[in-house]
């Protein structure tokens, strides 16, 4: 009498591995589920920007420490019971634990590391240029997963400067933007020439910037675009570039506009995408002096203004 596929020892092994019998289960998986358990990795990150999943979900884009920029999905957020949803706010600094998936991770743990960091979206000039800020962070960093550690710390140290103030004392909030930008894209491989001629290499103190050329140029090197610069906004950018805050404590408004002009140009030239955000910042220079008043000892505030805010 011929045996059945039942009766058949392979067959019938297959079938008890597939209906779960006499296969062990790791603990992790509930027997008669279909979801086992995601592992998870912790991280601390700036929230970057956050967009609306289903009805009360939202997407997190995130520059993380360790892991690059990534993107997790924070389930519940968007609910009034939601544990965490204030905490997954843009600017934020936060201690994450995230559960790896598929297609998109999801964050179950979330821990505010600097409230400080909360008042610059209660002030429009904090808000426009922490803004253009994360923004930049973004389009620099299109592929996620890949780990920007300097990056990481320089977004993270350029928001907690723009609230709680330089090691020379507090800024403007463009001025910390600014600095930002350059030292972002010079963190990228894109480092602006401002000491010798971006072309031909010649040394010397050159009274025009070329976006394209990377630099300031000389004059047998000039090209159509090269916009002129003063000695001036060359040492402010100069300043921005490498940190260095007390030779920008007697920056008058008009060459800060200038060297922001300038920088703004270079950041979209090299992001090769408009930063959007630059469009709502205050580049008139009206209120640079009156608003942040600097004396010329400290780089503090002077007594007489108060809170600017």
């Amino acid at each position: 009498m011929p045996r059945s596929r039942a009766d058949n020892p392979p067959f019938q092994r297959a079938g008890d591995l597939l209906a779960g019998r006499g296969v062990s289960v790791p603990s992790h998986q509930t027997r008669g589920s279909d979801n086992w358990a995601m592992p998870t990795y912790r991280d601390e990150a700036v929230v970057l920007r956050t967009h609306k999943l289903g009805e009360a979900d939202r997407i997190v884009t995130m520059l993380s420490r360790r892991h690059g920029k990534i993107r997790a999905v924070a389930k519940g957020v968007r609910r009034t019971s939601s544990k965490f949803g204030a905490r997954l706010e843009p600017f934020s600094q936060v201690d994450l634990q995230i559960a790896s998936g598929r297609s998109l991770d999801t964050i179950t743990q979330a821990m505010t590391m600097h409230a400080p960091f909360n008042p610059i979206g209660a002030d429009y000039a904090f808000y426009t240029a922490g803004q253009v800020m994360v923004e930049t962070a973004d389009r620099l960093l299109p592929i996620e997963g890949e780990p920007a550690l300097q990056q990481y710390l320089l977004l993270a140290g350029a928001l907690k400067a723009m609230v709680n103030g330089t090691t020379d004392g507090k800024r403007p909030p463009s001025m910390i933007m600014d600095s930002y930008l350059l030292r972002a894209v010079a963190t990228a491989g894109y480092a602006p020439v401002l000491d010798k001629c971006a072309r031909c290499g010649t040394l010397g103190s050159h009274d025009r910037f070329s976006v394209s050329a990377g630099g300031v140029v000389c004059a047998a090197c000039r090209e159509v675009g090269a916009v002129r610069v003063s000695a001036a906004v060359l040492s402010h950018l100069t300043a921005l570039l490498t940190g260095d805050w007390p030779a920008t404590r007697a920056v008058t408004a008009a060459t800060a506009q200038a060297a922001s002009g300038v920088i703004a140009a270079f950041a979209s030239w090299h992001i090769e995408r408009t930063i959007r955000s630059l469009e709502m910042v205050d580049r008139s220079g009206s209120g640079f002096v009156e608003k942040f008043p600097l004396d010329g000892t400290s780089g503090q505030r002077s007594s007489q203004t108060g809170d600017p805010r």
